[in-house]
């Protein structure tokens, strides 16, 4: 007789996250632990109507198909390993929507069931013929359609012949969500996807091309196309379906109304998340991509197969898809700590995904199940950018590699060439410094940089591309900044013990800008400060370039009507260009001074971004700002800059603080920027006035810039993540004064951020295709 199999389960905190132990899965209903399973629900789009199966062990009709998460395997593989065994459906990862978690707390004959249940939907066009389904004999008897609002009414009357759900919250969940996609007005949704496209003011961007060479030109039609493979790359890595969304929707944008509309958000945000709306989902799998599965099932004469709808998650994934999405934080560490020293370097590098061993098996569906405890922490690897975007890499590598043949300036064609090979290698090293001493009329940054969309840690970088002209005589102008870098460190209102003796002064350009890709969604950048690895940061220091065009038309159609509404009116001409884009060079200036590479507490060695992880992003964005409003008082005082701007420069920060905050506080400026408004408010800095306007008290701005910027520099310096989070819940919130502002900013219309069109560009674009 065969000896039976032991199926062992991962043990889960109380929190549901992987302790990295696993055991039999009798021991863990003896002993209470929390451990996952899955329950997959197919529903019908045409009829209405759920998938249930009939269970052998009780008799009882239950949901689609269920089962528990086997140690070291992932929850969506149990999903579809399930799926496949008990019903004959193979179907790809698309397919699959993680809806919900429920927790079910259950005593039954001396055991205990504490289990965290992941609750996929799939979404089929038409209901799967019957006779298509091979059941397994063991686990199901039958299975048969029932419409959502009858199973919902069964199962509230306790029907004897229906398995109750896991609790009653859980039933009124997946019902809830069923009905709020298939019952809402197509007029009602039309109109509120119109109001939030209305936050947005169309610009039409372009630059004077003269002062370009004829070479350069002929390279600018390359660079263009090589950028416009950076927006692949990125709608990629913010979710794998999303390359099937995006194509769906600009197939069917002719269709209505609302389809048009859909679209046309679509494009701004290039995913189904709201940048403006703490990415909340616009859009759900209901309007996604129908795909077609021919060998899905057995087939059934005179049926051409299964259509299911390419899936994503309501609520946007922290990980994107720089790792598995059912990977939590503590199998991340519990995995990279296992490691040895440079694998572990690795494996929070900025230029590789996280993947399953297990993911191998999704394609195939081979059944896969763990049978000793080991494998937990060692399912995931890292594989390189070079590796997963090879296709589309192997492509702008070649266009770069022709555009530096052509390109007249010897700086543009070292770091043309050596981004091309950087595509290939997986090693920015040397191309980043070529990206930093670039001394070129046509200014080309393409790459993998940001680290934004990675909320989960802020590791991992996405793709990107600015191409410009450069302003040489506004780039004369802000050398300044860069000079005086090593000064500001010195001076920093913190303890000399974090100061650096090393600061390399940043070079800075001004461009207008002709054209942007890849990480450039929602809210539009005025600027950026480059590279982003600590390592360079420390080596070489960072570059920043200036979009002059783009700062232009923010204060002209956002920051100038801003101030009309929010700002006290013997205040409002101090709001001006020239204060508002010579806070935002100190700002980007500023993110190369301060704490980058630490020393922790204990002797060790680390960065700021790695012990602040996630929060890393928006406390930076803070300091940059606060530290930048702080050194410009700095450069005043030592008359390096007329000292007429001072008042100016701070009551257009306080008019930009209700700007960026209106990007919402789940992005990393719009957070940060709230932390200091709300510390400056509560400091009697920025003041509110009866009417509802605010001013700037400038007998304490002086004292309270500096103390923040203590406070912030000083948390970064000692890698503080629990100050970080302290600071950030006290201060990055919507508070009633910030809430009042942002309510008539809503009631005037004053628009959120802009829409640029590149005119130059498109026309390149059109006549490739």
């Amino acid at each position: 007789m065969p000896v039976k199999k032991v199926e062992y389960l991962d043990v889960l905190t109380k929190t549901g996250d992987k302790t990295g132990i696993s055991k039999p899965r009798g021991d863990v209903h003896r002993d209470g632990d929390y451990h996952r399973a899955v329950h997959v629900w197919i529903f019908s789009e045409s009829t209405e109507e759920l998938l249930l199966q009939l269970r052998v062990d009780c008799c009882l009709w239950d949901i689609s198909s269920a089962g528990h998460v086997s140690a070291g395997e992932s929850s969506l593989i149990s999903a579809m390993r399930e799926l496949q065994e008990e019903l004959g459906i193979t179907l790809p990862k698309d397919a699959f929507e993680l809806i919900y978690v429920s927790i079910q707390n259950r005593t039954y004959k001396g055991t205990f069931n504490n289990e965290y249940d992941d609750v996929y939907l799939v979404t089929i066009i038409d209901p799967i013929p019957l006779e298509a389904f091979t059941l397994q004999e063991s686990t199901v008897s039958a299975v048969k359609y029932m419409s959502f609002e009858e199973y919902r009414r069964v199962l509230a009357q306790k029907d004897p012949d229906y398995l109750p759900l896991a609790n009653d919250e859980y039933g009124q969940q997946l019902f809830t969500i069923i009905e709020k996609r298939y019952k809402e007005n197509a007029e009602a949704r039309s109109l509120t996807i119109e109001k939030q496209l209305n936050r947005y003011a169309s610009i039409s961007l372009s630059a004077e091309l003269t002062g370009l060479t004829a070479a350069d030109k002929e390279a600018l039609t390359l660079l263009v196309k090589a950028a416009a493979i950076m927006d692949e790359i990125f709608c990629l890595q913010v979710w794998y379906s999303n390359p099937s969304l995006r194509d769906w929707l600009n197939e069917h944008a002719d269709k209505s109304q609302l389809d048009k509309l859909k679209r046309m958000y679509y494009v701004i945000n290039k995913s189904p998340w709201s940048s403006l709306d703490e990415n909340e989902a616009f859009l759900t799998t209901a309007d996604s991509a129908v795909k077609l599965l021919p060998k899905a099932t057995k087939s059934v004469s005179g049926w051409n197969g299964l259509e299911y709808r390419t899936t994503f998650p309501s609520m946007k994934p922290p990980g994107a898809s720089f790792y598995p999405s059912d990977m939590d934080k503590m199998e991340f560490n519990l995995w990279k700590d296992s490691l040895p020293e440079d694998q572990q370097k690795e494996a929070i590098g900025f230029f590789n995904v996280i993947r399953r061993h297990n993911e191998s098996f999704l394609e195939n569906m081979i059944s896969h199940k763990t049978e000793n405890s080991s494998s937990s922490l060692h399912d995931l690897y890292v594989v390189p950018y070079s590796q997963e975007y090879y296709s589309l890499l192997s492509e702008a590598s070649t266009l770069l590699r022709s555009a530096g043949d052509m390109a007249s300036s010897t700086s543009l064609k070292r770091l043309l060439y050596g981004k091309a090979d950087a595509f290939l290698s997986n090693d920015y090293y040397d191309s980043d410094i070529a990206w930093m001493e670039l001394d070129s009329k046509l200014d080309v940054t393409i790459g993998p940089y940001e680290t934004y969309e990675d909320a989960l840690f802020g590791y991992k970088a996405t793709f990107e591309a600015f191409i410009g002209v450069r302003d040489d005589e506004a780039t004369v102008q802000v050398k300044l900044f860069g000079d005086h870098l090593q000064v500001l460190e010195k001076s920093l209102p913190m303890d000399n013990i974090y100061k650096s003796e090393n600061v390399t002064a940043a070079p800075i350009r001004v461009i207008q800008l002709l054209y942007n890709a890849g990480d450039v969604k929602g809210p539009q950048t005025v600027a950026f400060n480059l590279p982003n690895d600590e390592q360079m940061v420390k080596d070489r220091g960072t570059s920043m370039v200036m979009l002059k065009n783009v700062s232009e038309a923010k204060f002209k159609l956002i920051l100038r009507p801003i101030a009309d509404v929010c700002i006290m009116k013997e205040q409002l001409e101090l709001v001006d260009f020239e204060s508002f884009f010579t806070h935002t060079i100190c700002h980007e200036c500023c993110h190369g001074i301060g704490p980058h590479t630490i020393t922790l507490p204990n002797g060790q060695k680390s960065t700021v971004r790695l012990e602040l992880q996630e929060l890393h992003s928006s406390l930076e964005e803070a300091k940059a700002d606060i530290v930048g409003l702080w050194a410009l008082k700095f450069l005043m005082d030592k008359d390096l800059l007329p000292k007429s701007l001072a008042k100016s420069m701070y009551v257009s920060f306080l008019a930009g603080c209700f700007r960026s905050v209106r990007f919402g506080l789940e992005e990393a400026h719009g957070k940060g920027q709230a932390l200091q408004f709300n510390y400056l408010l509560e400091k009697g800095t920025f003041v509110l006035h009866p009417d509802e306007t605010f001013a700037v008290d400038f007998e304490k701005v002086e004292d309270s810039v500096a103390s923040l910027s203590r406070e912030i520099l000083t948390i970064q310096a000692r890698g503080d993540k629990e100050a970080a989070r302290t600071l950030l819940r006290k201060y990055s919130v919507m508070t009633p004064p910030l809430k009042c502002a942002l309510e008539k900013l809503e009631t005037v219309q004053v628009p959120v951020d802009i829409v640029p069109d590149f005119p130059i560009a498109n026309q390149i674009l059109r006549d490739i295709n």
